[in-house]
């Protein structure tokens, strides 16, 4: 469920911020217009917010600020320690998209930056599952992430990466988990979400799925 990558972020903690913000070449396409990204995200959801992945707080913050209501889910302590020091208005629980401690209130929207792709696609439509029955009607998954819309153009990127000589990008593109729209769409049919994919950099789609009723 992830948890494998717990380390790679407790030691990637401190200098997350650096790579966001373009300072690591290798990944700086996938982190284009990171702040864009982040508003897209937030002009997609009102009302109370559970945010997976939370990392350094970046979504959290413009979330808070935008005046909702936010609980945050993140399995990483030095990820955790990080966000502990901005002070930020939410609530905070360690756990996972499929481990989290259980809410009290209903829930509005359900958000996640650059971290879904730590499950697989079989956890992916589990994760999925859970959330249709943890949101209020007409409540929606609005998550961005690096997607690919096949196979095809997968291995068309990848071959990109590996000319720029990219060895660290290319080695987290074919060992992680990351999915394409043709696998998502049809789960998040099959759980009763009417869904929308927008690209919002070379990497990067804006998945914005609506819980549909009846």
């Amino acid at each position: 469920m992830g948890r494998e990558f717990v380390p790679l972020f407790d030691q990637w903690s401190n200098n997350y911020d650096l790579t966001v913000t373009g300072h690591n070449e290798q990944y700086q396409e996938v982190f284009e217009d990171y702040e864009k990204i982040l508003h897209s995200v937030v002009s997609e959801v009102h009302g109370t917010i559970l945010e997976f992945g939370v990392g350094t707080g970046n979504l959290t913050e413009k979330l808070v600020a935008a005046g909702h209501k936010v609980y945050g889910v993140e399995p990483s302590r030095g990820m955790i320690q990080q966000i502990q020091r901005r002070k930020i208005n939410f609530q905070l629980f360690e756990g996972d998209f499929l481990d989290f401690p259980p809410l009290t209130e209903p829930i509005d929207a359900i958000v996640s930056t650059y971290a879904f792709h730590h499950l697989t696609d079989a956890e992916k439509e589990q994760a999925i599952s859970i959330y249709a029955k943890l949101l209020q009607p007409h409540g929606k998954i609005v998550f961005a992430d690096t997607i690919f819309q096949n196979q095809d153009s997968r291995r068309q990127i990848e071959e990109e990466v590996a000319s720029q000589g990219y060895s660290g990008l290319l080695t987290d593109l074919r060992t992680e988990y990351y999915t394409t729209i043709e696998v998502l769409h049809p789960i998040l049919s099959k759980h009763g979400f009417r869904t929308n994919f927008s690209r919002l950099n070379k990497y990067v789609w804006l998945m914005s799925a609506q819980k549909e009723i009846g």
